[in-house]
């Protein structure tokens, strides 16, 4: 299985309780940065540009909690910033384990090694460790040399630990399909519990030239698609095929609400309109209807998973197709 039957199981019955309900905006992933402080400065990053005003800001341990609570997601992603820099991330995790809630601890890997000890291997609990490239092309984005190789070490001994390990790579323009297939390949062999692939976003203040349109993504994650009975990818089945141009989705932001030290971060994890102080002021004030592919210029040529991957699981009930590839690729790769 690429996801643990605990996460599988629990996503199914989240689902059929919000059918049940009739909602239709409901959250799937809570992105709770608890921190937007970084160890590294990485190219095509928005986050520490555009919040340099309380980089020395963090969320307190009961503050997340309480936002896992307040929102509810089956799902929570650790993000930020640099999470393993919090002084109290191992009670954050904690807290939200005990939850019964799935945790996606998304990291760097520059304090991941040092940083097992304080942690256990459960199946609520994943890290999801970013790497861009090759040693080379990963060591240049990140700005910083021999990130690539602490990254990969981390990833060994969580593995030799028993933890769950996943990576996510981002996809920008010059990007080398061969260069990708060799990083997976590699990350194969190592054992990683799954791949996660999305394209960049054009953040407001880093380099445009750096991001792909949607008619280029979808050349370059054709090849990449190529690759899925090779790779354990964590990506939807529905969602390559929407980055590969061969499904169309319209954007769910709400799917994914972000929290982080200046409140409820309006209207996703990409764009920022304002803040919200409360879960349900986010989703009953944000207008979004103004959002998505042909409303908002920002949007055009977003194809990012934090956008698209609960549409795609929403387009299994209107696609038999795509929801007997989903079932064959969570239960029978």
């Amino acid at each position: 299985m690429v996801f643990p039957w605990q996460l599988t199981l629990g996503l199914t019955r989240y689902l059929l309780r919000q059918r049940l309900k009739g909602n239709r905006q409901f959250p799937l992933v809570l992105m709770l940065e608890p921190l937007l402080r970084c160890n590294l400065a990485c190219a095509g990053c928005g986050r520490i540009r555009e919040y340099g005003d309380i980089l020395d800001k963090m969320l307190s341990v009961e503050e997340c909690l309480e936002s896992v609570d307040e929102c509810g997601a089956p799902v929570v992603s650790l993000t930020g910033g640099e999470p393993l820099i919090h002084p109290d991330i191992d009670r954050i995790v904690d807290g939200i384990v005990a939850k019964r809630r799935f945790v996606y601890l998304c990291t760097n890997g520059l304090a991941m090694e040092e940083s097992l000890p304080n942690f256990q291997p459960v199946p609520y609990l994943s890290f999801v460790v970013h790497l861009d490239g090759l040693a080379q092309t990963h060591d240049r984005i990140t700005g910083r040399e021999g990130t690539f190789d602490i990254a990969i070490a981390a990833i060994k001994a969580a593995k030799r630990a028993g933890f769950q390990v996943r990576t996510n790579t981002t996809i920008y323009k010059g990007t080398d399909p061969l260069e990708i297939e060799a990083l997976f390949q590699l990350l194969t062999q190592i054992g990683v519990d799954g791949i996660m692939v999305s394209p960049g976003f054009s953040y407001e203040g880093v380099a445009d030239d750096v991001f792909l349109s949607r008619e280029q993504c979808n050349g370059l994650f054709r090849a990449i698609r190529q690759l899925r009975d090779r790779v354990k990818f964590y990506n939807t089945p529905g969602y390559l095929r929407f980055l590969a141009g061969e499904l169309e989705l319209q954007c769910t932001p709400w799917s994914n609400p972000t929290r982080n030290p200046k409140g409820w971060k309006s209207p996703c994890y990409l764009i920022t309109d304002g803040h919200y102080q409360s879960f349900a002021e986010l989703m009953r004030e944000t207008p979004w209807f103004k959002y998505g592919v042909g409303k908002d210029p920002r949007c055009a040529n977003c194809m990012v998973h934090c956008g698209f991957e609960a549409s795609a699981i929403a387009a299994l009930g209107k696609n038999p197709a795509l929801l007997w590839e989903t079932v064959r690729w969570n239960f029978l790769s």
